[in-house]
C-alpha cells in the first residue's frame, strides 16, 4: 500500500476522489437547506392562513421598518421628494396587495416547491411538504370557490 501511494497518479486520483466526494456532500447540504427554507415559508404561510391577524401584525411590521428606512434616507436628503413619494406609494401598493393575496395559495406553492426542487434526496422536510401540499391545495380550492373564483385544476399547478 505504502509503494501504491508512492505513485503520483494514485494521490492526483485520491485527491479528485476526495473532491468529488465534498462537492457532492456540500450539494446534498445545501439541497437539504433548502428544502427546509422552502418548507418553513410554507409553513408561514399556513399559520397566516389560520391566523390572519398574525398576517396584519407582520405586514404592518414590515411596512413600517421599510417606511422608516426611507423616511432616513429622505431625511438624509439622498432621495428627492418625487422619488420619496414614488417609493411611498410602491410600498403601500406592495402591502394592499400582500393583504389580498392567498396566504393557503402561497403555503402550497411553497410546499410544492421543496417537494419538486429539491428533492433527492427525501428530507424530513420533503417528507412534510409532501404531506401538507395536497391539503393546502383543497384549502386554496375551497377559498376560490367562497369567493365565487372560477378555475380548473390545471390553474392550480
Amino acid at each position: 500500500m505504502k509503494e501504491l501511494m508512492q505513485k503520483k497518479w494514485v494521490r492526483v486520483a485520491a485527491l479528485a476522489a476526495l473532491c468529488v466526494g465534498l462537492v457532492y456532500a456540500l450539494i446534498y447540504i445545501d439541497v437539504i437547506l433548502r428544502a427546509r427554507s422552502a418548507c418553513l415559508q410554507g409553513e408561514k404561510y399556513w399559520s397566516w392562513h389560520e391566523n390572519p391577524r398574525m398576517k396584519e401584525r407582520e405586514l404592518a411590521a414590515r411596512f413600517a421598518k421599510d417606511k422608516a428606512a426611507l423616511d432616513a434616507r429622505h431625511v438624509a436628503r439622498k432621495i428627492s421628494d418625487d422619488e420619496y413619494a414614488r417609493q411611498t406609494d410602491i410600498l403601500k401598493f406592495n402591502l394592499d396587495r400582500e393583504r389580498e393575496e392567498s396566504s393557503i395559495k402561497y403555503a402550497y406553492i411553497w410546499y410544492q416547491t421543496a417537494v419538486e426542487l429539491f428533492s433527492p434526496p427525501e428530507s424530513k422536510w420533503v417528507k412534510l411538504s409532501r404531506e401538507k401540499m395536497p391539503r393546502a391545495k383543497e384549502l386554496w380550492k375551497m377559498e376560490l370557490k367562497s369567493k365565487n373564483i372560477p378555475f380548473e385544476d390545471y390553474m392550480l399547478e
